[in-house]
């Protein structure tokens, strides 16, 4: 395979991901002078480019600034996603971060002296060379199929972009979690005819926001949802969905009209970077194995940062908000030295509220 040389001498960082926590990495690396290359495969903030419109983030303004850098809106509320993106669009103007946009990493190499990344930029490979390599891929690179028959059809989709599109039309929502409950209720109050399957028998309060749940049940109890309790979608054909009904002990079926059907089944991440590395994955969730003191993976040199260091998430339980950390130690495990600024909140502040994960 012939590959053109990027013309870059090698740097001492390269980090691979444009999202919140490696643009905060890239910003603490500027500042104190350390040559990196910043890779991202898509647009910084990927993600969020993709919410639905208007979407608010569950956490506080302040819990997802970074770099030192406040994040204003004018209601004093939570960001919506449209407003995070911007306020990654002034960081990346104000402090003259270089990202090479639109240039996936599609293969890492450790040697001794470093990594060399493989990468394709319009239409050409490139191979760079980095001494240390930070994985900040997040973890929500494409959604987790049901693999059943319809379920790519035009009228199905797994992502909700704007209840607009459903006004006065028949939507079956599948799923019971946040994404799902605010998806059923903003295309309620749009003017969709909204039902919901959920495989379980009722919402999960530990899961659900205790903003949306109240609501959601208010809805339901007033007939304006429907909602189908423990089912499983297991044909989608262009005028209706079949629903199991999950018993242990019969075979029952359901079939809800539907023009609409939203899957909100969940995502998973692609581990292809990290295997071609050579990093461990461990258990189901093919989480990256590495130091938690310091964000090295099995592979010396070679980090992981953000909600990648996850794996795929069952259950959430990396955010934005409590992975501010890892850039600290990423930082000092590289140079030796602290950050002069991440997040804007003292670092007590930055312990997770839920038990993180530890490699084995």
């Amino acid at each position: 395979m012939n590959y053109q040389e990027s013309g870059y001498s090698p740097a001492r960082v390269a980090i691979v991901g444009a999202g919140p926590i490696g643009l905060e990495l890239a910003a603490a690396l500027k500042r104190s002078n350390v040559d990196y290359l910043h890779f991202e495969a898509q647009q910084i903030g990927y993600t969020m480019s993709w919410w639905p419109r208007n979407t608010h983030f569950f956490s506080t303004t302040e819990r997802i600034e970074i770099a030192g850098i406040p994040l204003q809106n004018i209601y004093q509320d939570r960001a919506t996603g449209e407003e995070y993106l911007a306020y990654l669009r002034s960081i990346v103007e104000q402090l003259d971060l270089q990202v090479r946009t639109y240039e996936p990493v599609c293969r890492i190499q450790p040697r001794e002296d470093g990594f060399v990344l493989e990468t394709q930029s319009q239409s050409k490979l490139r191979r760079y060379f980095a001494q240390k390599v930070v994985l900040a891929i997040g973890e929500m690179h494409a959604p987790n199929r049901l693999n059943i028959p319809g379920e790519d059809l035009p009228h199905v989709s797994h992502y909700f972009d704007d209840p607009h599109k459903y006004f006065r039309k028949r939507l079956l929502v599948v799923g019971g979690r946040n994404s799902a409950v605010e998806t059923a209720l903003r295309c309620w109050r749009a003017g969709s005819r909204v039902s919901i399957s959920y495989r379980r028998d009722t919402f999960d309060i530990e899961i659900v926001k205790n903003h949306l749940l109240p609501d959601l049940l208010t809805q339901i109890e007033s007939g304006n949802i429907a909602f189908y309790p423990g089912t499983a979608p297991v044909e989608i054909t262009s005028e209706y969905v079949v629903l199991r009904k999950i018993t242990p002990s019969s075979e029952e079926y359901i079939q809800v009209p539907a023009d609409f059907v939203l899957l909100h089944t969940g995502f998973i991440q692609d581990p292809t970077l990290f295997q071609s590395a050579g990093i461990h994955l461990i258990g189901e969730q093919l989480r990256p194995e590495y130091n938690p003191e310091t964000m090295e993976t099995n592979v010396p040199g070679l980090f992981v940062a953000g909600t990648a260091a996850a794996g795929t998430q069952k259950r959430y339980k990396l955010f934005i908000e409590n992975c501010h950390s890892h850039v600290a130690k990423i930082f000092c495990a590289i140079t030796g030295e602290q950050p002069e600024r991440i997040g804007t909140i003292p670092e007590r502040q930055y312990e997770p509220p839920f038990e993180t994960f530890q490699a084995n």
